[in-house]
């Protein structure tokens, strides 16, 4: 019996060691997503704010398309002329209605801030400017002529974006998913915690965009924006590097209302203009946790010194990594 004391007081040591808050270099490995940030509790609100905000930089391209549904008492006013039938030109009238349309390419880049509300929304705005080019608009025989072949717009927007799918999302189906099978059955229970521990870095958003256009340089003189602003609807998928960096691609439409003035300032027509644009960017959120200061300390995980969250690693790796994730 005595050859057995010492290993058991070695058990008992070791379990006393992990029965306390801190080891024995004074780091606690029981960190959790509401753990202090701060020793004082405005520096700890501070921080938790900062961990919610986010900027992102995204450029790409689109293709817009531009509708004119004319109908006019004076279409002499217009610079509408013929190109087809030339043998039998004839002049419009108050009677005729023409759909004019054409379509070119833009180049938008942006760059904007983000307030993750909870996992279920973000909400945010930012700024952009747009290159494009434009061409006349065609309909029938006609051709409706501007100025200019190119624009530069900026514009003010706000967004707002809703959670479709992500990891937390992703858990809940899979407890959904094995619903079926006993807790006994612990090979079944087994596969679904360690599917549910697994990284899923892909988030999907629907996001919603409205702003209003500021025109630097005019395709023509004649438009002007309606006052009314810009609307638009997009689905955006994001990769994450890491809890703090991700990169993200956006789909979606926006749409804008012009106005076309005559030479009479009487007239007017509305010039509808669509936008199917495709997007890729980059998002970093504020660290709200201070990396790690204290000498000696060479943990690169998330871990607690007299109960406050530091982190061992940078911005762009993950914190909590996994066997697999160290490369």
């Amino acid at each position: 019996m005595k050859k057995y004391i010492p290993i058991i007081l070695f058990f008992v040591f070791l379990g006393s060691a992990f029965g306390q808050d801190e080891d024995i270099f004074g780091i606690d490995t029981k960190a959790r997503d509401r753990s202090r940030k701060s020793d004082s509790n405005v520096g700890n609100f501070t921080r938790n704010i900062m961990s919610t905000i986010s900027f992102e930089f995204s450029g790409g391209g689109a293709y817009h398309t531009q509708l004119i549904d004319f109908n006019s008492e004076s279409p002499g006013q217009y610079p509408i002329s013929q190109y087809q039938n030339l043998e039998n030109p004839r002049e419009l009238t108050s009677d005729d209605t023409i759909k004019f349309r054409g379509g070119n390419m833009a180049f938008p880049l942006n760059v904007g801030v983000r307030i993750n509300m909870f996992n279920t929304l973000t909400i945010g705005g930012g700024y952009g400017r747009e290159f494009g080019s434009v061409s006349n608009l065609k309909g029938n025989d006609y051709e409706f002529a501007f100025q200019r072949g190119n624009y530069t717009f900026d514009k003010v927007y706000g967004t707002v974006a809703l959670v479709l799918y992500d990891s937390r999302k992703r858990a809940k189906f899979l407890n959904w998913r094995y619903r079926k099978f006993a807790s006994s059955n612990w090979y079944m229970q087994s596969e679904k915690n360690q599917r549910i521990r697994q990284n899923y870095p892909w988030k999907f958003l629907l996001e919603g965009e409205f702003g209003n256009l500021m025109i630097r340089k005019n395709f023509d003189d004649r438009v002007l924006t309606d006052g009314n602003g810009y609307y638009g609807v997009g689905l955006r998928i994001e990769r994450e590097f890491s809890e703090y960096s991700r990169i993200f691609i956006k789909t979606g439409a926006e749409f804008r209302n012009f106005i076309y003035q005559s030479q009479d300032l009487a007239y007017f027509q509305n010039l509808k203009q669509t936008l199917y644009i495709a997007q890729v960017g980059f998002s970093i959120n504020l660290p709200g946790t201070k990396r790690c200061k204290v000498p000696g300390c060479g943990v690169v995980m998330k871990h607690l010194h007299d109960g406050v969250e530091y982190r061992g690693s940078s911005i762009f790796n993950l914190q909590n990594r996994k066997v697999g994730q160290w490369y």
